[in-house]
């Protein structure tokens, strides 16, 4: 591959973000929740922070705007790949971009490297892909993070710093809530690297943070992971509270018919705590045994 004046042909991984966003001849618009990042430096990075063992045999992205991380993953799966490389699916929601992209990246598209899905990652069918790598609209990032987490896959995702912060918070943390306990149910969440608001064109109105979610399976036994789930947020909903009163109050969320019965069931030393004292597994024991005395019902 060969550098070329309009980008078609670049080698990969070596294209200039700006001169993208020039091509693309339409600006990120931040009333559709869209901010290029434009600092090679972060782009560069971005790829490498997947796990060594990680297969990127079929990487996925969400929001592909005017194509800088695209490059760079087109970059990771033709690197080193003999005469097998892997591939990559971007998954674009604006119009004009995903013609963009499929124009700017014609090669890669004709030689099977590339898919340009056109629609919202909320609601197409995703492929199955190996892992994630993206910088995600800000404003359904936990919409579009829930719906990649239960695939166990390897993801690297660029969210608000006060978002990623409350991923990764511990129990007893001013941070840690619901979205605490639900990503940590499905893998190792890490943030591993700080990003400027001067990183992006147009610049969010606040920081971001790139985090690593490794999958794994939890030191816990859950009966039903949708119940689980519910329950967390329904305490997190009196997280003020002691897990007594918000077992009571509500199980109109969790689905328990008979909340009263969980309180009498359970430890004493435990109902007095407050829910942002419980680490995972102390939620997922106090669920089971909502689900064994609580005679839950579906929501």
């Amino acid at each position: 591959m060969t550098d070329s004046s309009t980008g078609e042909g670049a080698a990969y991984g070596r294209r200039d973000p700006d001169a993208l966003a020039r091509r693309a001849g339409t600006r990120a618009d931040p009333d559709r929740d869209q901010h290029f990042l434009v600092d090679d430096r972060v782009l560069d990075r971005i790829p490498g922070y997947l796990p060594d063992d990680a297969d990127a045999g079929h990487l996925l992205e969400i929001g592909g705007g005017a194509g800088a991380l695209t490059d760079r993953l087109l970059a990771a799966v033709t690197a080193d790949a003999g005469p097998d490389p892997g591939r990559v699916t971007v998954v674009e929601r604006d119009r004009d971009f995903a013609d963009f992209l499929r124009e700017e990246f014609a090669t890669a598209l004709d030689a099977g490297l590339l898919d340009v899905v056109e629609g919202d990652a909320l609601d197409v069918d995703l492929p199955p892909f190996t892992a994630c790598v993206a910088n995600l609209p800000y404003g359904v990032s936990s919409e579009i993070a829930f719906r990649l987490l239960p695939e166990k896959k390897p993801l690297v995702l660029m969210f608000q710093a006060e978002f990623a912060e409350r991923m990764v918070a511990s129990a007893g943390e001013s941070e840690y809530g619901r979205l605490s306990v639900s990503a940590q149910h499905y893998a190792d969440v890490e943030i591993v690297e700080r990003v400027p608001k001067e990183a992006f064109d147009p610049q969010p109105a606040v920081e971001s943070a790139v985090v690593r979610c490794t999958p794994r399976d939890p030191d816990y036994v859950v009966g039903d992971e949708a119940f689980f789930l519910r329950f967390v947020k329904a305490l997190f909903t009196q997280r003020r509270k002691t897990v007594r009163n918000a077992v009571r109050n509500t199980g109109h969320i969790s689905g328990l018919d008979e909340p009263e019965a969980v309180v009498d069931a359970a430890d004493e030393d435990l109902l007095g705590r407050r829910p942002g004292t419980l680490d995972p597994p102390a939620f997922a024991a106090l669920a089971e045994l909502a689900r064994e005395h609580g005679s839950p019902t579906e929501v």
